[in-house]
């Protein structure tokens, strides 16, 4: 059997509010606009990236990831195809409804409960390069399943005090699927989300994560920076590139997509890891 060019990212942390939703889409958005055929599947029954996506009434579609998941616990045809969303921004999606919390409560007594998800984004794995997996902010099943599926694991951390805390946990987890799951699982690394450079808050918690998680993981150079325009895109079912292409925010998910692309291996000539911060002009009394 020849071997996927697809890779599989699970974006997760078990930390509520730490950006996993906007970096799925927006990361998404920038490695097509570098050409490449991405699928996002919302595995979070709060359906946070259906909505940013421009899909508001999940009730409304024929299918979503509940009931491919279904499918195959029941042995059923698996659906994946005619689940798929097309956004207008050339990223697919399988979108996700609440219907998938139901369902997560079914998967304890499924057979082969951690390859649900897996035996659902076969049917189109070699369809795409890249397929960015949205996790809830939990450990439960829907998370091994994501991780169950995944190549590597992308970890958000928001730049705030306690952003480390619940980090062990979610490292034993990858752990232990990867000692008897999915053996070939690795981590990618951890991205820095929501930085106020006014503050040294992220310097600091760069070092916790290097003192702390350093022989675990890398830290991207990259790093997200906060801006308002980032919270008002995600109600317009539009990425930062479509709301602000020339923002903070657009600059620095397209930094972070070309090393993503690039897997660390060596520094990309030309990518900006980089950018630039706002700074307060007095006279016109707002951040620039």
């Amino acid at each position: 059997m020849q071997e996927s060019k697809c890779k599989v990212i699970a974006i997760t942390n078990q930390k509520g509010g730490v950006g996993k939703t906007t970096t799925t889409f927006n990361l998404g958005v920038a490695l097509a606009k570098q050409g490449k055929k991405v699928l996002l599947v919302d595995v979070d029954p709060q359906s946070n990236l259906t909505t940013y996506a421009g899909w508001y009434n999940s009730d409304e579609l024929k299918y979503t990831l509940s009931d491919l998941m279904e499918q195959s616990m029941n042995d059923d045809e698996i659906k994946t195809k005619e689940c798929i969303l097309h956004h207008k921004e050339n990223v697919d999606l399988i979108p996700s409804s609440l219907n998938l919390s139901a369902l997560e409560n079914s998967l304890a007594y499924a057979m082969s409960r951690e390859y649900t998800l897996r035996n659902c984004l076969s049917v189109v794995r070699n369809d795409y390069d890249y397929i960015l997996l949205d996790c809830q902010p939990s450990l439960g099943m829907l998370t091994i399943n994501a991780l169950a599926s995944a190549d590597s694991v992308l970890i958000p951390v928001q730049s705030q005090y306690f952003a480390l805390r619940g980090m062990t946990d979610l490292f034993k987890i990858i752990n232990k699927v990867r000692r008897q799951i999915n053996p070939t699982l690795k981590i990618d690394g951890a991205l820095l989300t929501l930085v106020d450079r006014r503050t040294n808050l992220s310097k600091e918690i760069e070092k916790q994560i290097t003192d702390n998680y350093g022989s675990m993981l890398k830290l991207y150079k990259t790093q997200i920076p906060r801006a308002i325009k980032t919270a008002e895109s995600t109600s317009q079912g539009e990425s930062i590139f479509s709301y602000d292409k020339n923002g903070l925010v657009a600059e620095a998910y397209s930094s972070f997509a070309k090393e993503v692309l690039n897997d660390g291996k060596e520094p990309i000539k030309n990518a900006t890891t980089k950018v630039r911060w706002p700074f307060y002009d007095r006279r016109r009394k707002k951040y620039c």
